[in-house]
């Protein structure tokens, strides 16, 4: 019983200085930070005012709170009295976004900066050069931020706002490539043109397709009516009208909440060169259809990951796969190095499925029929067939025999009308159409 008693009076000792303690840490954490208002109102206006508009200044969440520092941290530095970071980390951000931060780390987007070891890293870093690949590549995906011997950050490797960007402190990932300091907007966040910042291009056109599909141009469309500042943006709850990238990999309905792990949603990994199913594949197209189901009926949604399935297998089987043995002998026979990008057929193959491969895959998963096609499965079709099959003869004859011999590529011997019939309806049995 008296230990108990110990017990409950610690507790109750505590609870009462943390309510000593903390007001009066906030009160100098407070004054500190209108030490700096005050001067940088000079220095850099705009940034007091972006701060001030902020959900921030609101709550009272001042620059020293963001950017404080401790004395030894690597990239601690005295300023004007204070000890303060240049970097406001992911692991910064922790101390009030606990959750957000646990969820960001485990995400694709922490590990964004592991493209070094690619051939991505490859072409920019090597074939390209260094400084293509820090104010380009990197600019992305993220790279180390070093701290010289003097205390500042290397002007190598900083500024840097990239997705998977190495901070100092050893956190992965960048808060501000979507919340953009210093106003922390919800709206900049939640804009598709924050993703389309890194995700648009010839190899990763997400920003395209969805202003392609119905969905983006329903959410342009109602813009004003989308409640994009609202603080929580439930689905069905706070808007109503069309999903943006946010809603489908992000966001809230009444059945999920939100989550700052982009990938917790999608069930296949369409950026290889073989696309894969993901871990726990069934799970993450659980929830990912429980977004859907919010506006689609449930034949809709299982009829649309039909034909995103087919479409996605089919690229694997006719194209992708052979491609890829193809290479593979080509490589075994000496016929190309393991050098990347010095043999002619390399950088056919590399297109091949890291451009027009993904924008058909990208395409079928995001209700772009103009990227499935023309942008996609026709220059994957021309290419393999008018580039990168006669390269590989040209290389070594007959390697492509067996694979062209196939019922996908009878059609290159020419077809009567009977044969067509018979090869769609070898398509529609293989894929269950």
């Amino acid at each position: 019983m008296a230990m108990i008693n110990i017990q409950a009076a610690a507790k109750s000792l505590l609870g009462v200085l943390l309510v000593i303690i903390l007001p009066a840490a906030a009160a100098v954490a407070q004054q500190k930070s209108e030490a700096c208002v005050a001067c940088h109102r000079e220095i850099t206006p705009f940034i007091i005012d972006q701060w001030q508009a902020s959900r921030h200044a609101q709550a009272k969440v001042g620059c020293y709170d963001c950017h404080r520092a401790k004395q030894g941290e690597t990239d601690a530095l005295e300023h004007n009295g204070y000890t303060i970071a240049t970097i406001v980390s992911p692991k910064d951000c922790s101390r009030c976004h606990a959750r957000e931060f646990k969820e960001q780390q485990n995400s694709r987007h922490a590990d964004a900066a592991s493209f070094i070891g690619s051939l991505d890293n490859m072409l920019g870093e090597i074939v390209e050069g260094g400084p293509a690949a820090v104010s380009g590549c990197q600019q992305c995906h993220g790279s180390q931020v070093k701290v010289t011997k003097d205390g500042k950050l290397d002007a190598a490797t900083w500024p840097n706002g990239g997705i998977g960007r190495i901070n100092p402190d050893g956190s992965k990932g960048s808060c501000s490539a979507c919340h953009y300091r210093h106003t922390f907007s919800l709206r900049v966040a939640r804009s598709p043109d924050t993703c389309g910042r890194c995700h648009m291009g010839p190899d990763h056109p997400q920003r395209e397709i969805y202003q392609e599909s119905k969905h983006g141009v329903n959410f342009m469309a109602n813009f004003e009516k989308m409640n994009i500042d609202q603080k929580t943006w439930v689905l069905g709850k706070d808007y109503k009208l069309a999903p943006n990238c946010v809603t489908c990999h992000m966001g809230a309905t009444p059945d999920l909440k939100n989550t700052h792990d982009v990938g917790t949603r999608l069930s296949w990994t369409l950026r290889p060169t073989i696309s894969i199913k993901q871990p726990n594949a069934d799970k993450k197209r659980e929830d990912m259809q429980s977004v859907c189901l919010s506006c689609h009926g449930p034949e809709w949604v299982t009829n649309f990951y039909l034909q995103f399935d087919n479409l996605v297998n089919h690229y694997n089987d006719k194209f992708a796969q052979p491609a890829k043995e193809i290479m593979d002998r080509l490589l075994k026979a000496n016929k190309i190095t393991k050098t990347p990008f010095d043999d002619k057929i390399e950088w056919t193959y590399y297109e091949l499925w890291h451009h027009e491969g993904r924008r058909a895959r990208m395409g079928a998963a995001m209700m772009g029929p103009d990227y499935t096609q023309w942008h996609g499965m026709y220059e994957v079709a021309k290419h393999f067939y008018t580039k990168f099959v006669p390269e590989a003869e040209e290389l070594l004859p007959r390697v492509t025999k067996d694979i062209m011999d196939s019922d996908f590529h009878k059609w290159k011997k020419g077809l009567s009308k009977e044969e067509i019939g018979k090869q769609i309806e070898f398509y529609k049995g293989r894929y269950k159409q």
